[in-house]
């Protein structure tokens, strides 16, 4: 069991407290920072799961998506929703918001006056992405015919280094090599993380193969990951499609001579149509950290295991949450001149326009059905 990131941290509620703002927190047994913490920080405990009670003139600031629900949102929401890329589901989520007259500011969207994401665990997700994958890929060493099974949060990142190691001191004799690992997004937040592991790991650089746009351009799927052993994928998914980086039809294809046996779809989001790795169709959890890539019967390469966790930083809970709040906590400083300040109007507007989006998507809908 994982314990649960924050958006704040008790160091980020002081700051905002000596700015002048009230600042409430819900008790939680799971989160990463004990409720003493906040309350040494000058915040006021509310019991857990109270926020759809308080005044709609609150801010209710979170992190994950809301329960599934079919009440309306009155409250201006500060979290990550995901339901501005056409997810599974997303009309439901967003429809919430305008039916109760409230806002979203996506977490995911928030950007400063050059585009740039002002916030972002990508970092950490590609850190904890490629530390599984190496712990995967000494688990199919040493246990091939078990898939790894449940991961747990560790206490710090030289915790989960040590364990990787450990583990690494054992699986490298027998394989007589490091793994390749090749990372496709290398350059970006979540691509540096993922090479900094690799390298804090002690992998050589020569065994690290760091991809990005110059190697992508030519469009794949590419035979260079059918020859990693470990495939990390860091590209953020946008809102076009891109062709595949690989396929089921291309790994068939190699057979015995396919080395690749971890993939760690960082950016999974496999039931989204610009998911260029589409050789899964499920998420994962630190329950069950991989799920295998089903062959046709004969095929002969070897087990291919996918991770697929769309919470990845919690493996690395109270620093992942303390990197991201360092970068927020500036543009949550300005909440008071959100409608004048750049971050907070661009978010609002983004969400307008998605709210916009719903009568569209409805009107095609309809009209479909309509046919049929």
């Amino acid at each position: 069991m994982s314990a649960d990131k924050a958006t704040v941290t008790p160091s980020a509620a002081k700051s905002l407290i000596e700015n002048g703002y009230t600042v409430n927190v819900e008790r939680s047994p799971a989160r990463i920072f004990k409720d003493e913490e906040f309350e040494a920080a000058g915040a006021t405990l509310l019991p857990e799961g109270s926020w759809p009670t308080v005044p709609e003139s609150h801010l209710i600031l979170g992190l994950k998506e809301l329960p599934e629900e079919d009440t309306p949102l009155k409250h201006t929401h500060i979290q990550f929703a995901h339901c501005y890329k056409q997810q599974s589901g997303w009309q439901h989520v967003l429809r919430r918001f305008p039916r109760g007259g409230g806002i979203l500011y996506d977490l995911e969207f928030l950007t400063d006056p050059k585009g740039r994401r002002v916030a972002a665990f990508g970092a950490s997700a590609g850190y904890c992405g490629a530390a599984l994958a190496l712990l995967t890929w000494s688990h199919q060493l040493l246990r091939p015919s078990q898939p790894l099974q449940s991961v747990s949060a560790y206490p710090n990142e030289s915790a989960l280094i040590s364990t990787l190691k450990s583990f690494l001191s054992t699986t490298l004799p027998r394989a007589s090599r490091s793994p390749r690992i090749l990372i496709i997004g290398a350059l970006g937040r979540c691509g540096n993380g993922a090479v900094r592991l690799c390298q804090n790991a002690g992998i050589p650089d020569s065994d690290i193969i760091k991809w990005d746009m110059p190697e992508t351009a030519s469009g794949g799927p590419f035979d260079e990951i059918v020859d990693a052993d470990i495939f990390v994928n860091c590209v953020y998914l946008g809102n076009e499609p891109i062709p595949p980086f690989v396929t089921k039809e291309q790994l068939s294809k190699a057979g015995k001579k396919r080395n690749l046996s971890v993939v760690c779809d960082v950016s999974c989001d496999p039931t989204s149509p610009n998911n260029p790795v589409r050789i899964y169709d499920t998420w994962t959890n630190f329950s069950k950290p991989t799920v295998p890539v089903v062959f046709e019967e004969g095929n002969e390469g070897p087990i291919l295991s996918v991770i697929a966790i769309d919470h990845l930083p919690s493996l690395l809970p109270r620093e992942a949450s303390e990197d991201f709040c360092r970068d927020l906590l500036p543009s949550l400083l300005l909440l008071d001149r959100r409608h004048e300040a750049p971050v907070w109007v661009g978010a609002e507007k983004l969400f307008r326009e998605k709210v916009g989006t719903l009568d569209q998507e409805e009107g095609r809908e309809g009209k479909v059905n309509g046919s049929s």
